[in-house]
């Protein structure tokens, strides 16, 4: 009887340990970290790579970045309208974790940050916007619009530059969150505060954002855009985040999803934001890549 419940709890330890040796090694994802920070294309995991294994690579990779990039400050949310779901064969968005690099710059059409064009090894740039967490009541807030504004104390203008990190032929679903939704810099305009009314939820599902450079329009999309509006992230994300066991702390900063494609940066450029009709005039945030 004994020999049968040592072989029966063998035969149970077998698969478990199999699906957890399927997360990435620490020399994998160290190998991975390498050749982002010296902005390199990296490999990904392949085409096995199945999402919670890729979630434990990323959570690896973030504690590697971070001693480059700085303390973790928030959240992005990546994949927030169904034709980017499709592309990358996934049901809803995708999380990852933003750092100090992310937030440092500051840019607005009149005094555009610098930001070298090649500062990553695929670097890009899109229209994104920002929200702070006043406090922790968010995580209660549900899906109701009112009821997270008056958990968030600021919206910011935001221009991300991400990394897309992988070699042609490599990206997926999985390894797009195995690389930390590629997460990188970015350039933030000027905060507004955030107003708790219906008008003020109204203008962020409204607003028209525009992306340009100098020489052209290179995108424009509604607030509506992201999961049916720009706070809808927010619930998913909670959700998301408790799934892990935690929870969004006042100060994170959230960056809710790209208006615009991820395109990839050109030297001589600047880049600018515009967001209309959600303040009493056009809110503009801008990057220079020289």
């Amino acid at each position: 009887m004994r020999r049968i419940a040592i072989l029966a709890v063998t035969a149970l330890a077998i698969p478990f340990a199999a699906a957890q040796a399927a997360c990435p090694e620490d020399a994998e994802v160290a190998r991975l970290a390498a050749d982002i920070l010296a902005n390199r294309p990296a490999q990904g995991y392949g085409p096995s790579l199945t999402m919670e294994d890729a979630a434990c690579a990323r959570d690896k990779l973030v504690a590697l970045l971070a001693k480059q990039h700085g303390a973790p400050v928030g959240y992005k949310v990546g994949l927030t309208n169904a034709a980017a779901q499709q592309r990358f064969g996934v049901p809803s968005p995708v999380r990852g974790t933003i750092y100090q690099a992310t937030i440092r710059a500051r840019g607005t059409a009149g005094a555009p940050a610098e930001v070298p064009a090649a500062f990553a090894a695929l670097p890009n740039v899109e229209s994104d916007l920002l929200v702070r967490v006043r406090d922790e009541g968010i995580n209660e807030a549900g899906s109701d619009h009112l009821a997270i504004l008056r958990h968030l104390d600021q919206v910011i203008p935001f221009i991300e530059m991400p990394d897309l990190v992988l070699a042609p032929g490599q990206m997926s679903g999985p390894n797009l969150v195995a690389i930390n939704v590629g997460a990188r810099l970015g350039v933030l305009g000027e905060p507004i505060p955030v107003q708790a009314t219906p008008d003020f939820a109204a203008r962020l599902g409204s607003m028209t954002v525009i992306l340009a450079t100098e020489q052209k329009e290179l995108s424009r999309a509604p607030g509506t855009a992201l999961l049916g509006h720009p706070l809808n992230v927010i619930p998913w994300l909670v959700e998301d985040l408790k799934r892990d066991g935690k929870r969004l702390r006042a100060g994170d900063i959230v960056s809710l999803g790209g208006f615009s494609p991820a395109l990839p940066t050109e030297a001589g450029r600047v880049v600018t934001a515009t967001y209309e009709g959600l303040a009493d005039r056009p809110l503009t945030v801008s990057v220079r890549t020289p």
